[in-house]
């Protein structure tokens, strides 16, 4: 994780590009840091994050969720609900600059964006079906309301990839740029947000999630028991072991 302040915007790039930004236990912790940091930092206005090469974030590690959902190794489960703890906590300007592919909380980060771009080479997805699992981040509420209930229905049920395009018409993100466009736009609107007062941005962020903020905490709370409740069950160990082998899962006899 690389981390950047000029001008009271803080860049956190997550520079894994041999793993397409794969997220270890480290890694959450990195990220959590540095939002942390900057909710506490007076020079820091504005967060921007974003990606390497060609890939934004491919989710978690799954050598480390194959650990944890077998018992073994020394994977912290815990690392990422601390993380996202953090993010949904986070009180000044979010801006997200997806680079490239974004694979589970590569794509569930949109919905606690504040502003998302978009490469127009870039695409999503939400594997949690393919995987076994659930949901996370709350998107089983964010993507709804930002996308409306069948959009959001295909995204989250499907495992399918998103492309910028289905991105934009739905209203996933705020917009899609150029690939050598991206950040330079991205950091424009930071630059405008970044001149107004802290006190203010943060207060009027509060007023627009006011009303979103117990919903999304609600739903956290239901993912998190459905993620735990289908962590280690058949269908998640052969998904697990399908990414070991590097073949397709077949669920056909478990569920």
């Amino acid at each position: 994780m690389r981390v950047n302040d000029a001008d009271r915007i803080r860049t956190v790039t997550i520079d894994r590009p041999e793993a397409k930004g794969a997220m270890r236990g480290d890694m959450w912790d990195a990220l959590g840091d540095a939002l942390a940091d900057a909710q506490d930092n007076p020079e820091v206005a504005v967060v921007v994050l974003t990606g390497t090469g060609d890939a934004f974030c491919s989710g978690v590690d799954l050598t480390e969720m194959a650990e944890i959902a077998m018992g073994a190794g020394s994977a912290d489960p815990h690392a990422f609900p601390r993380m996202a703890d953090t993010m949904a906590a986070f009180t000044k300007p979010l801006i997200v600059a997806i680079n490239g592919i974004g694979v589970g909380f590569g794509a569930t980060v949109v919905g606690f964006a504040d502003l998302a771009f978009m490469s127009s080479t870039a695409r999503i997805k939400c594997p949690f079906t393919r995987l076994g699992v659930a949901p996370e981040l709350a998107s089983s509420y964010t993507f709804p309301s930002l996308i409306g209930r069948q959009n959001a229905s295909w995204a989250l049920l499907s495992s399918e990839w998103l492309d910028a395009g289905a991105c934009a018409r739905m209203g996933l993100v705020f917009r899609v740029c150029e690939p050598d466009e991206l950040l330079a736009a991205a950091m424009d609107h930071a630059r405008v947000l970044a001149t107004k007062p802290i006190s203010s941005l943060v207060e009027s962020k509060a007023a627009i999630l006011a009303a979103m903020a117990p919903q999304i905490a609600a739903a956290r709370q239901r993912e998190d028991e459905a993620f735990q409740r289908l962590l280690g069950t058949p269908e998640n160990l052969e998904a697990m072991g399908a990414f070991a082998e590097k073949r397709e899962p077949d669920f056909t006899n478990l569920g």
